[in-house]
This record gives structure tokens, sequence and C-alpha cells, in this order.
């Protein structure tokens, strides 16, 4: 005996799916908000950054590079030449140095020619006699010693005027490298490092607008797919109210006689197996539709994450990384700074240079004086050789004191023409790199500042307008990543809702192990009929049709056109 029944039972059924249905409606919702919050904020950002390349790719922003380049190449020429400069002075202060020991020479040879004079003196003093005329000895040599004396002595002193005025120069320029050891060739090195830098952002502007539009338009594809695959909210809520209503006629059923007690077993069979069937599809199809929801909400945070990250390339991360532009700012009015420095210092070895040529020319006009010193003295050797001739062998003492003299006067020559040698080459160092210090002044370095200050103005005004999209992306940006990834999270729990469903519907088709009847009476067609036609769903008329085949019915065109609307 079967057992009757239960309409409580039946009931209880229907509560079990009122609770999901609310549950489904509430989550949907929800997502739906969201969804629409981020998409709205992500349109708004990739539309931002959009504009951006147009604005890199600018003549301003050429034009600020091709300022930039100037200053580059200045610093870089400003570095070889200052090297060059360094390597000149290095070896002004050589030959300055060398001329030293001819000098020396000079010094010695005209100080043994002041001895040699007293010796002609004393000597001649010695053999003198009345009718011999002794000037040559007691008073030429002499003369002509002081003379040489006071021009070397004068000529000492200018000579260590310019060792002293080198030496300090090559001083003051160790202590300026010092303090800026390579400073100029990496400050060239650093702009251009930095201006490619800002050429690959701006070529990364290129590709990030370029991925950045295929990310947008992917975007709305996606928001397309989530929007309907979010459609199954709806879709589950409307087909869930039908079986709901199916198990009320079906409790209505059990409880009353609204069918002979003979039809009973076989209409409670009918109902049950349209609602369990019912119900299973709505279950698999509502797991469906929330797992390719799932997956576009995560697809879509994910590209916000990819926009946020090009829209980053055109001014670095938000924390970890200067743009390029902010830091070539800062650079260039480094360089400017430095460049003042450094032309401040070249100036400085003109006038070493002029000093060095000043000195060179006073010392020449002692070399002219040595030199006329020297043919006075060649004249002044033959006299004596005439006289210690004339003396015969009285005169041979004199004789080797003429011979010294004359050796004497060689060497001072020699000595003289030596020093000369060494400072003529000095004149020609100091007249080189002070022509070059002279040649490139402030004026060069005004116009390098003034061309660093344009670039500075229009690379500024890019920088915020970049910084204020990166403002807006760091505000928006983690907004949308958080809408759509709580979306999706709150999808992430309705899996578990279509277990429910199905076990539901598990438990609808325990109701009766009865099958369907053969034939339907007018009663079951009636309700059968009656269900049908509350669906709005036409996977729902299509499951009824396929159990209920003699029991669907032509639908007039107005429906089919509504409901194909509603899918």
């Amino acid at each position: 005996m079967t057992t009757p029944l239960d309409p409580a039972r039946i009931h209880r059924l229907a509560d079990d799916l009122a609770r999901p249905r609310r549950d489904i409606e509430t989550a949907f919702v929800a997502v739906g908000m969201r969804l629409t919050e981020g998409a709205a904020l992500l349109n708004t950002l990739s539309k931002l950054f959009g504009a951006l390349p147009d604005a890199l790719q600018g003549a301003e922003v050429e034009e600020a590079l091709a300022h930039l380049g100037a200053v580059v190449a200045r610093a870089d020429a400003l570095s070889g030449t200052f090297g060059q400069e360094k390597a000149d002075l290095a070896r002004l202060v050589e030959v300055v140095a060398a001329a030293n020991s001819p000098i020396s020479d000079l010094r010695r040879a005209v100080k043994m020619m002041g001895i040699v004079s007293i010796n002609a003196r004393v000597t001649a003093a010695s053999i003198v006699g009345d009718s011999d005329d002794f000037d040559v000895f007691t008073t030429d040599i002499a003369t002509l010693s002081d003379s040489a004396s006071q021009t070397i002595q004068e000529f000492a002193q200018v000579y260590r005027q310019l060792t002293t005025e080198v030496d300090r120069a090559a001083a003051q320029r160790a202590r300026f490298e010092a303090a800026h050891a390579d400073t100029l060739s990496g400050l060239a090195q650093s702009l251009t490092a930095t201006i490619e830098a800002l050429d690959r952002q701006r070529a990364a502007a290129v590709d990030s607008s370029a991925e950045t539009g295929r990310v947008s338009r992917q975007i709305v594809g996606r928001i397309g797919s989530a929007v309907m695959s979010l459609q199954v909210g709806d879709a589950t809520r409307q087909r869930l109210e039908h079986v709901e209503a199916g198990l009320a006629r079906l409790e209505e059923l059990v409880a009353g006689d609204t069918i002979e007690p003979t039809d009973r077993p076989g209409a409670i069979a009918a109902l049950t197996m349209l609602q369990q069937t019912q119900l299973t599809d709505i279950a698999a199809a509502f797991a469906q539709e929330v797992e390719q929801a799932e997956q576009d909400l995560n697809a879509l945070a994910s590209d916000a994450g990819t926009i946020m990250a090009r829209s980053r390339d055109f001014h670095g991360d938000d924390r970890g990384q200067s743009s390029a532009i902010a830091s070539l700012s800062a650079q260039l009015r480094t360089a400017v700074t430095i460049l003042k420095d450094f032309e401040s210092e070249r100036a400085k070895l003109e006038i070493v240079a002029n000093a060095v040529q000043e000195t060179v020319r006073v010392l020449l006009d002692h070399v002219g004086a040595v030199q006329d010193i020297e043919a006075n003295m060649r004249l002044v050797s033959l006299n004596a050789a005439v006289r210690c001739a004339q003396l015969g062998p009285r005169g041979a003492s004199l004789t080797v004191i003429a011979m010294q003299l004359r050796e004497l006067t060689t060497e001072t020559v020699v000595a003289a023409e030596a020093a000369m040698t060494q400072l003529d080459q000095s004149s020609a160092l100091a007249g080189s790199f002070g022509a070059a210090a002279s040649g490139n002044g402030a004026g060069q370095i005004g116009e390098l500042e003034e061309q660093a200050n344009l670039a500075l103005d229009i690379l500024g005004q890019l920088d915020q307008r970049i910084a204020a999209a990166l403002a807006r992306l760091n505000s928006d940006g983690p907004k949308v990543i958080g809408l759509l990834d709580g979306a999706a999270r709150r999808l992430s729990g309705q899996s578990a809702l279509a277990e429910i469903l199905d076990d539901t519907a598990l438990a609808i088709a325990s109701l009766t192990s009865q099958s369907l009847p053969s034939t339907l009476s007018s009663p079951l067609t009636d309700i059968l009929g009656q269900l049908r036609g509350s669906y709005t769903m036409e996977a729902e008329r299509m499951i009824h049709d396929r159990i209920f085949p003699l029991n669907a019915a032509p639908e007039p065109q107005g429906e089919t056109e509504l409901d194909a609307f509603m899918l």
C-alpha cells in the first residue's frame, strides 16, 4: 500500500526554493551595481590616458628635446675640452719646470763669469807695466760681467713669478677637479640616459595607447558578456518562481479533490516530473552562467590592472620610480649650475694664459740683453787674446782667463736659448687654451640656460598633465579593481546555490515513484496548460513540450517576439 503524500512536505520544498531565489536576486542586483560603477570608472580612465600619447609625441616635446640635446652636446664638448685643458695645463707646468735647469746653468755661467773677471783683474795687476794697456782685463770684463749678472737676476726673478703663477693655476685646477671629478662626463651621460628614458617613455606611450585601445575594446566585449551572464540571475529568479508555482499546484492537487482519485497518482507523477526536470535544468544553466559571469568579472579586473600598468608607463609607478620628465627637469637645473661653474673655472685659464704670455715677452727682452752681452763679451775676449799674444810668455795666465771667458760666454748663450725654447713652448700652450677659454664664454652658457628653461616649461606642463592623470588613476584604479573583484567574489558563492537547487530537484523526484500516465486527464491538461502559459523563458517551454508533447500549444507571434527579446 502506497503511503499518502503529505502536502506539508511539498510546501517545505517550495520554501526551500524561496530562500535561494531571494539570495540570488539580492546577490545579482549587488553584482550588477558594482559592474556598472566599475565599468564607468574604467571607461573614464581609458579615455583619459588614451589622449596622452598624442601629447607626448607632439611638436612641443620635439622642440624641448632639441633644446635638451644642445645642453647635452655642450656638456659633452666641455667635458672633452676640460680634459684637454687639464693635459695642456699639466704640460705647461712640465715645460715651465723644464726651463729651470737651463736657467740654473745660465746663472752658474754668469756667476763664474764674475769670478773670472776678478781673476783677470788680479792677474793683470801682477804683471802690470807702465807701457802696458790692461783695461780689457781690469775694466771691460768686469763691466760686462756685472751687466750680465744684473740681467740674469732679473730674468730669474721673472721666471720665479712665472712658475708661481703656473703652479697656483695647476693647484687651483686640481682642487676643482677633486671636487668635480667626472662631473661633466657624468652629467652628459646622465642627461643622455634620461633623454633616452623619455624617448622610451614616449615609445611606450604609443605602444600603451594601442594596448589600452585593444584592452578597452576587449573590456567592452567582456562587459557585454558579463551583462548577458548576469541575466541568469533574473532568469533563474523567474524560473524558480514558476517551479514554486508548480509545487503549489501539486500541493493543491494532493490536498484537494480536483482530480479523480484514479487519475491522481498519474497527475502527481506528471507535475513532479515537470518540476524536477525544470529545476534540474535551472541548476545546470545557473551553474554554467554563474561560472561564465565570474570568469568575465575576473577578466575585467585583470584588464583593469593591465590598463593601470600600461597607463603608469607614462610616468613610472606611483611610488617606486619618478617620471623621466621629472628626473630630467631636476637634472637640467643641476646641469646649468655645473656648466656655469665650469665656464667660470675655464675663464681663469685665460688670466693665466695672458700672464704666461706677458711673462715670456718680458723674458724675451732679457734674452735679447743677454745676446748683446754675449756679442760684447766675444769682442772683449778677442781683444784679451790679442793683448795676451802681445805680452808673450808674460801673458800666458791671461790667455787661460780669456779662454775661460770665451767658454763661459758660449755656455751663457746656450743656456739662455735652452731656457727660451721651453718658455716659447709654454707661451704656445698658454695661447692655445687661453683662446679656447675665451672663445666659449658666458654668452653661450646663457643661451643654453634659456634653452634649458624653455624645455623645462614645456616638459613641466606635460608632466603636470600626466601627474594629474596618474593621480586619477591611483584614486580610481583601485576602486575599479575592488569593485570588479568584489563582484566576482560575490558570485563565487553562488555555485553552492546550484547544488542546493540540484538537491531540491532530487527531493522533488523522491515525492513519487509513479510513472507518467499514458494519457492526460482533462483536469491535468488544464493545469499543465496554465503552467505552460505562465512560462516566460523558451527553455521552460521546451522542457514542458518535451515531456508533454501533446500538451504543447502554438503561441501568438507577438508573444514569441517578446520572449525572444527577453532572452
